[in-house]
């Protein structure tokens, strides 16, 4: 059996960043022979890290989501659906992944990236593979920042994304800014939330998601219907760690039909 279906689109080209990144995209294993079907659509941070080692942050740890993906398909447990990992761009990661700045850390370009999201990736991507249009068909997700940054853009656009994955979040980020954003934020729609940390992450930070998700509860969500939250005995925060996650949070966002 051949490896997963990856398409690599080199040095992306940003106006609203004024930058460049790498886009790696996943097709399932039925895309060529169904031409006629548009697929469900999950856009990830980090790309780098997510489909090969050599690229990865720790190089030949990667979180293997396109071996998830197949593997869930086949299985019939994952409906068939389109990946894009979105390279970060190194330098100013920290920026782009946090809504809000830090004294001495900096931070505070999500909503830039937002745009750079809605306005430039996911265009291109609806304008050269099948994908489905509308939130119930699209999902954000990311780990550590790109979690926070995740969790942040589902529930600013729940109009865009439907779905979210936040393996491991930062939600630390400014004080925890995150519980008072989502505690105020206005739910007319409640985007399908995967919420998990490590045991093994650092004091406080597990603590830290498991008062998020208290907020998200009391703002309406149903814990294994609209939100799923696991705290992981053992796990770091590290690739190897998120890898063992992958076919688990695509099977509660993206279930077979």
């Amino acid at each position: 059996m051949s490896g997963p279906q990856l398409r690599k689109h080199e040095q992306f080209a940003s106006r609203i960043l004024r930058n460049r990144r790498d886009l790696i995209v996943y097709l399932p294993p039925s895309y060529e022979e169904q031409q006629e079907r548009h697929f469900p659509v999950l856009y990830l941070q980090d790309g780098q890290n997510l489909f090969e080692g050599e690229t990865s942050y720790i190089r030949g740890q990667d979180w293997h989501v396109g071996h998830a993906a197949d593997d869930a398909i086949r299985r019939g447990v994952v409906e068939p659906l389109v990946i894009v990992g979105i390279y970060n761009a190194e330098k100013t990661r920290v920026r782009e992944y946090t809504p809000w700045r830090v004294p001495k850390l900096g931070g505070g370009g999500a909503d830039r990236y937002g745009r750079f999201l809605c306005e430039e990736v996911m265009p291109f991507i609806q304008a050269v593979y099948r994908v489905e249009r509308g939130p119930e068909r699209a999902g954000i997700g990311g780990s550590s920042l790109g979690g926070l940054l995740s969790l942040y853009l589902g529930l600013k656009m729940p109009n865009l994304f439907g779905k979210v994955a936040a393996l491991s979040p930062s939600v630390w980020w400014n004080r925890c800014e995150m519980h008072r954003f989502a505690a105020k934020k206005k739910v007319d729609s409640r985007p399908k939330i995967w919420l998990d940390i490590g045991t093994r992450e650092g004091p406080r930070i597990a603590e830290e998601v498991e008062r998020f998700r208290d907020v998200l509860l009391q703002k309406g969500w149903q814990l294994d219907y609209t939100l799923h939250f696991e705290r992981i005995d053992g796990a770091e925060h590290n690739e190897a760690a998120w890898a063992r996650r992958v076919g688990p949070f695509l099977e509660f966002l993206f279930p077979a039909k």
